[in-house]
């Protein structure tokens, strides 16, 4: 299963809902969900820090599910 949608459904949200928290279309969740699109550097940022993950985990080059640690004078998001 994709991982964006794993992480989904496992806050139970849909995707109209995720839509709803993060600003994201529910047709772009749709399209990323599927492989039909991948999302562009911003939305992964977004999208992993609303799910206290890693960009990476999202897009499934890692199985690690925690955050890489912030590097010592990185701007605040």
């Amino acid at each position: 299963m994709n991982h964006l949608k794993k992480l989904r459904l496992e806050k139970g949200l849909t995707q109209l809902s995720l839509q709803m928290q993060t600003g994201i279309e529910q047709s772009l969740i749709s399209k990323y969900e599927s492989g039909e699109r991948v999302p562009p550097t911003e939305t992964l940022m977004l999208l992993a820090d609303f799910f206290h993950t890693s960009m990476d985990y999202i897009m499934e080059r890692t199985e690690e599910r925690k955050p890489y640690p912030r590097a010592e004078g990185a701007l605040p998001r």
